[in-house]
Order: C-alpha cells, then sequence, then structure tokens
C-alpha cells in the first residue's frame, strides 16, 4: 500500500488521508498531499478515524487494514460515494477477500453490502511470499483479479465460489489466480515444486499445471 501511494504522490495531484496502525511510512508531500493518522496516537480506531476523515473530502484513503465490521462499512460507504479506497484483509486469495468482508455483517444486511461491493470493487491482489529456491530470500506470489460485469454479477448473487474460475480464465484481462502466479515462478526456477504445493490453493491444479508446464 505504501508504494501504490508513494506513486500517486509522485504522479498526481490528490488529497490522500492513510488510516495505519502503526505508520511503517513516511510520505512527504509531492504533487499530493498526503496526510497520514495513526491508530492510538491521532485516533482511538479505524471507525473513528474513518468518519473524521471523510469531513476532509479527501480524493483518496488508505486503510492500513479492516478490522472489524464498522470501518468496513464505512470504507464501502466512502468507495460508493466516490472515493478510492485501498486497505488490506489477511486472506489468501481475492475470493476469500470477498466472502470475509461480506460474512463481517448479519444475515439481514448482506444483500445491501453485496451491492455495494459489487458497485465499488476495482480489484483485489492478493499476495504470499515464497522462499527462493536458492534460499537467499523470498520472493512474491500475486494474484491478480479485476472488476467485470460477470464478476459483479457473482458478487452480487452470492455466487463468490465461481469468482476463482473467471480468474483463471481471466488472463487476457491481466487476472491470475495464485496458483497460476506460483507456476510461473516455478517455470522460472525461481522457486521449488516443493513450495508450490505447499502454497497453493488447489493442489491437483497445481500438480496439473506443473505436469502441462514441463511435458
Amino acid at each position: 500500500l505504501a508504494a501504490m501511494i508513494d506513486m500517486i504522490n509522485n504522479t498526481r495531484a490528490s488529497n490522500i488521508v492513510t488510516v495505519e496502525d502503526p505508520i511503517e511510512f513516511l510520505h512527504r508531500h509531492n504533487k499530493s498531499t498526503v496526510r497520514q493518522r495513526e491508530i492510538g496516537t491521532d485516533t482511538h480506531s479505524f471507525a473513528t478515524a474513518l468518519r473524521h476523515v471523510l469531513r476532509h473530502d479527501p480524493d483518496i484513503i488508505m486503510i492500513g487494514e479492516m478490522r472489524d465490521q464498522e470501518s468496513i462499512a464505512i470504507a464501502l460507504t466512502a468507495a460508493e460515494t466516490g472515493h478510492l479506497v485501498l486497505s488490506t484483509l489477511h486472506t489468501q486469495t481475492a475470493p476469500l477477500t470477498i466472502s470475509r468482508i461480506i460474512d463481517s455483517f448479519s444475515d439481514d444486511m448482506r444483500l445491501q453490502i453485496r451491492q455495494q461491493l459489487a458497485n465499488s470493487l476495482k480489484a483485489v491482489i492478493s499476495q504470499q511470499l515464497i522462499p527462493l529456491i536458492d534460499g537467499r530470500g523470498r520472493i512474491a506470489a500475486i494474484e491478480y483479479m479485476i472488476d467485470t460485469p460477470a464478476i459483479r454479477s457473482m458478487i452480487r448473487d452470492g455466487k463468490e465460489h465461481q469468482i476463482y474460475s473467471a480468474i483463471q480464465t481471466g488472463q487476457s484481462l491481466g487476472m491470475q489466480t495464485m496458483d497460476q502466479a506460483l507456476i510461473k515462478l516455478y517455470s522460472q526456477g525461481k522457486i521449488s515444486r516443493d513450495s508450490v504445493l505447499e502454497y497453493c490453493i488447489d493442489r491437483a491444479e497445481a500438480e496439473r499445471l506443473m505436469h502441462n508446464n514441463f511435458f
């Protein structure tokens, strides 16, 4: 997230506000104005900070982590009203991220949340850090999901289980699954077969992709 904020700060004039716990990277004003708020120092909670942030009419809001229902609800409302909202959740894949957001709410609220999410979500990027085969550190395996009419319909209709297949077949649109990312790193000789099987989402699919890649 810090790299994304830095890129925006260096390339366009925007009013950016971040809410973090803790602040890990200090941004200097460049083309954008960046105001950073830290939980415990500048505010008591993510939800309190977000309510305050919206009064300053930001273009971009970065939330270090969406930890509870209230902060997720405010983030969705902010996104629906034209703000670019960037945030993180501790999930392994894009479909799990979407399910986590929806499952944070009670049954009677989920229809509304699905509608909000389908209308406002632009992309989900999931990342795992995989040991390099030479033992000299780790490399990121990255899953990309972007909003398409089909994926928006799946979110709206409660069919998150179909999203992974949509990502699998969406490579021409710039999407890739976590398993496809792992196979790409494996085919480049950067990670081991054991690492692919340890970090993959669908073991049978990963083994099939590895076999097809080399035979």
